[in-house]
């Protein structure tokens, strides 16, 4: 104690203390470092966004409405199979990309006039890729280009049931979305099958 009543009528003193014992603490913080990367961060979304019946409704109705039109059943084109070689951190990412995809080159097409939700279900999945704009990829792109490349070939291959398919799968889109992107701590055993 009576040292410390000496440090206090030192200015000096209070610098040192300030120094030794603030200087640590500040180096500790959660703050990011400069240059250090956010991606994760801005690869998040809440899960509220998920959670919304009437969106949640909406999507799956309009999908399962169209995949029973869907004749093919040997091909799927959101699924397991987009992330293959996809670290886990990078798999939010790859989904912002396969929204955007399938929001401007399916559901804001001719198709949006021949099935009932597909403007609404357009508009929530650009606010999903909207929010998400600053997300980022981490390390090397080329396995989300191939996957996504593949998906886009398999789609134009399958011609005019291609964006059927697309479509039908919505359903898939928003869990594998809500799964890659909310943060919520993901365990191992708890993936959608195909």
């Amino acid at each position: 104690m009576a040292s410390l009543q000496t440090l206090s009528k030192s200015f000096p003193g209070w610098v040192f203390f300030c120094f030794c014992c603030c200087l640590p603490l500040l180096l500790t913080s959660s703050l990011p470092l400069k240059g250090a990367s956010t991606a994760h961060h801005a690869c998040s979304l809440r899960k509220i966004n998920f959670q919304q019946p009437y969106i949640r409704n909406r999507t799956y109705t309009l999908a399962k409405m169209v995949h029973a039109s869907d004749k093919d059943t040997d091909n799927r084109l959101i699924g397991q199979q987009l992330f293959v070689n996809i670290r886990e951190n990078n798999r939010c990412y790859l989904m912002k990309k396969v929204a955007e995809f399938v929001v401007k080159d399916v559901l804001l097409t001719e198709v949006k006039n021949q099935y009932p939700y597909v403007e609404e279900v357009a508009q929530f999945l650009a606010s999903l890729t909207s929010e998400l704009s600053s997300c980022q990829f981490s390390g090397k792109r080329e396995h989300v280009e191939k996957n996504l490349e593949q998906m886009k070939n398999k789609m134009e291959q399958l011609g005019e049931n291609g964006k059927t398919k697309a479509i039908g799968e919505l359903d898939l889109l928003f869990d594998y979305m809500e799964n890659a992107c909310t943060d919520v701590p993901k365990k191992g055993g708890n993936k959608k099958k195909n």
